[in-house]
């Protein structure tokens, strides 16, 4: 969601705080700012809107200091507006918040009962005055802070600076991730390594209820109990290079390239190419004994996990429920003694999917989790961890985290068909073939990418877009859909194809281009009855499949995309490619902003 720094050093940070935001802006960029101490003065300078708008305002107006704090925020309380931008202040304190305070509203009607005045909507201006009042009242820094935590329910990390402390931040999560970063004579916090990468590799991850008192010599951290502990320091390998485009125009087309490059990195973590075998991390459980498999995920996770149920219970023959993680908890699902629950997250803090996680550890299910950054907080909570090895993804709109997660979970589908007795070695053998096949079908895929360009300014006039598919290709074109809507603001929906006849055939007409999802095999046929029921009302067809598909039911529409002949095991990665490709051109054409959408924020730690 939001993202934060905050720099204590012997020389000047402002620069360094913009420098940090940039590598953040992904995950919020509805406005942004900074706040340093300079001569016993809050220096603080906000601006709506994207952080260009805050390096303008500040060539005017500069905030020098030694000490500082900043932040680019996705709105949820209050409007994106400079008033409502962080950081927020006192005469005596600053601070900025990733998260939600969830009983900000009688905390609020306490401060305005006490006379003090709030100037913003934000649930996160509370927190400022909380700890300025008990400092007003005689508290210091550390004092105040252990005293308004408790207080707070909600998920945060917070960022604190202290005017008459100009050598001290204090930084608490919960719930929302923070990391500390040492660096020589100067300090750091971080929503995560990669807004760190630039200034330091050396690390600590901040633990669920920890606070920290970072000055330029050090940090104390602190447990939720106040008990003064060590975290672990480790090196963060971030790098900085990760968030530069390269010669791409966007973060988005740079990661739909990189996607044959960062699958084989992942498949090569799960297969042993001496013997052609899926090869998992060590576990402390007997996979053979899983009854039940429940998967959790949100938004582009949850259409992978969806792809896997066809997986799981096509190979392993166990059973499978999927959920999407803002409905799971609310609904009070039975969970089988000796279940599998499997969590898939590109960020591993999405807030509805961790809450979920923690739901079903205290309910003693066997947690294993897909993450694409591993010393995230469901990473660290998890019984079998599962990284996928996408690298860092800048793009809101997400593409190589989902098909690394599809190449995870193909192997996790095939390890678990051979520990429960389904998969003899020579099957797995052949299933590991067609994997090691999917790189290069990425490659050949991408080969398209100007023929789909081409395409288009055909899908882009269009208000509404229909995308289908039959089996594995089904959730292929929710997941169409979505992409589709994320970036070009077109309203698009996906649907297994045999359902056009039960209700959205009614939305057929010349006008609605249809995407059909149709590599040849044996659902082809069907779904070949399926278009012609969309050609007999004048639907506008696009048809993605292999040559021998287009062959046979490609005259007639109104563009064709062919895509290299594959296993059905993995043309679920290969068909994310010209859909990815369609949604990223058509919003080129249509001019909107691919990498930064309106309204979303790629890491979405509030629930």
């Amino acid at each position: 969601m939001c993202g934060i720094i905050g720099i204590v050093s012997g020389q000047s940070v402002s620069d360094r705080l913009v420098d940090g935001l940039r590598r953040m802006e992904y995950r919020g960029y509805d406005s942004a700012g900074v706040c340093t101490i300079n001569d016993g003065t809050l220096v603080r300078r906000r601006a709506q809107g994207k952080l260009n708008n805050l390096v303008a305002e500040l060539a005017e107006h500069p905030a020098p200091g030694t000490i500082g704090i900043a932040h680019t925020r996705w709105a949820t309380h209050g409007a994106p507006t400079t008033h409502n931008a962080h950081p927020h202040a006192t005469p005596l304190v600053a601070l900025v918040h990733n998260g939600i305070i969830e009983n900000f509203r009688p905390l609020r009607d306490e401060l305005l009962e006490a006379g003090r005045t709030l100037e913003s909507e934000t649930d996160s201006e509370v927190v400022a005055h909380l700890v300025s009042a008990e400092i007003e009242a005689g508290a210091a820094p550390e004092e105040a802070v252990r005293t308004v935590l408790p207080r707070l329910r909600g998920a945060f990390a917070l960022a604190i600076t202290f005017r008459d402390y100009p050598d001290m931040l204090i930084g608490a999560r919960r719930g929302s991730p923070l990391v500390v970063g040492y660096g020589e004579g100067e300090m750091f916090l971080g929503s995560d390594a990669l807004a760190l990468a630039s200034l330091t590799q050396k690390i600590a991850y901040l633990e669920e209820g920890d606070w920290v008192v970072i000055t330029r010599e050090g940090a104390r951290v602190y447990d939720d109990e106040n008990t003064l502990v060590q975290r672990e320091i480790t090196t963060s390998g971030a790098s900085a290079a990760a968030v530069e485009k390269g010669n791409y125009r966007h973060f988005m087309q740079k990661e739909i390239f990189e996607q044959p490059t960062v699958v084989a990195q992942t498949l090569k973590s799960y297969i042993r190419q001496s013997d052609n075998t899926v090869a998992l991390p060590q576990m402390d459980f007997d996979l053979s004994a899983i009854k039940r498999v429940t998967i959790v995920a949100c938004g582009t996770s949850y259409y992978a996990g969806m792809v896997a149920k066809y997986w799981f219970e096509h190979f392993a023959r166990v059973p499978v429920d999927i959920d999407v993680a803002s409905e799971f908890r609310y609904r009070d699902p039975v969970l089988e003694e000796g279940g599998l629950s499997l969590f898939i997250s590109q960020s591993g803090e999405t807030a509805d999917t961790l809450a979920a996680l923690r739901h079903c550890k205290a309910a003693g299910q066997t947690i294993a989790v897909v993450v694409n950054v591993p010393t995230s907080s469901m990473a660290r909570e998890a019984d079998l961890l599962l990284p996928t090895h996408a690298g860092p993804e800048i793009g809101v709109a997400s593409t190589k985290a989902f098909t690394c997660q599809l190449a995870v979970l193909a192997a996790l589908a095939a390890h678990l068909a051979v520990k429960k007795g389904r998969m003899d070695r020579t099957e797995e053998q052949e299933v590991v073939r067609h994997l090691l096949e999917a790189p290069a079908a990425l490659n050949a895929a991408l080969d398209h990418d100007d023929d789909i360009a081409a395409m288009a300014p055909l899908i882009a006039p269009a208000r509404d877009v229909l995308y289908l598919g039959r089996g594995p290709d089904y959730p292929l074109a929710l997941e169409g859909a979505l992409k589709l809507k994320e970036i070009s603001y077109i309203h698009a929906e996906g649907y297994a194809s045999g359902e056009m006849k039960h209700g959205p055939i009614a939305l057929i007409d010349e006008a609605v281009p249809v995407i059909v999802l149709a590599p040849s095999g044996p659902l082809f046929e069907k779904t070949v009855s399926n278009m012609e029921e969309v050609r007999a009302r004048g639907g506008q067809i696009v048809l993605i499949s292999d040559r021998e598909g287009l062959a046979e039911a490609g005259d007639g529409c109104i563009a064709t995309i062919e895509m290299p002949r594959v296993h059905p095991l993995i043309a679920p990665l290969v068909y994310a490619v010209p859909v990815q490709l369609l949604a990223y051109h058509t919003a080129c054409v249509k001019g909107t902003d691919v990498d930064q959408p309106r309204n979303l924020a790629k890491s979405v730690t509030v629930e």
